[in-house]
């Protein structure tokens, strides 16, 4: 029983040395925190519910620290940011916004995101005046890149 023990302890110490990229980009932080698309409002409720996992600017939590939680975060986070990196957002041409506005009524809609996971430990969900906030400027937008 001690040995297992021993080993297994051993073997949690060995795997925090095993250290996952930080998402923290110093040289995109004015980007992150003043998207210059989106309206004042929106950012706000982006950057509390949506940023972690979709833009170059992470907040993490003090288990992030912790293998093999690290490593869970950072795959949710280079899978969010696979699907949409709020950082980049004025680098996407018209068609990659209207998909990704598509995907983000979409998820919304559905109550995909944020993942639940996610909000087991963070109070970030959205509230029903914020999805409608961020459904109706998806609309806006959309519109407003139709006539461009």
């Amino acid at each position: 029983m001690k040995k297992a023990l021993l080993i297994g302890l051993s073997i949690f110490i060995l795997i925090q040395l095993i250290r996952p990229k930080m998402n923290i980009d110093n040289s995109n932080s004015l980007i992150d925190k003043n998207v210059t698309e989106f309206p004042v409002d929106i950012n706000k409720v982006l950057v509390n519910s949506c940023f972690d996992c979709h833009s170059n600017n992470t907040k993490y939590p003090w288990y992030n620290q912790l293998a093999p939680f690290s490593w869970i975060i950072a795959q949710h986070i280079n899978e969010g940011k696979e699907h949409l990196n709020f950082s980049k957002w004025n680098t996407y041409n018209t068609n990659q916004k209207n998909h990704l506005l598509d995907e983000i009524e979409a998820v919304i809609k559905d109550n995909k995101m944020p993942l639940k996971s996610y909000l087991l430990m963070h109070d970030v969900a959205l509230k029903k005046e914020e999805k409608e906030l961020v459904l109706n400027w998806v609309q806006q937008t959309k519109s407003r890149l139709k006539n461009e």
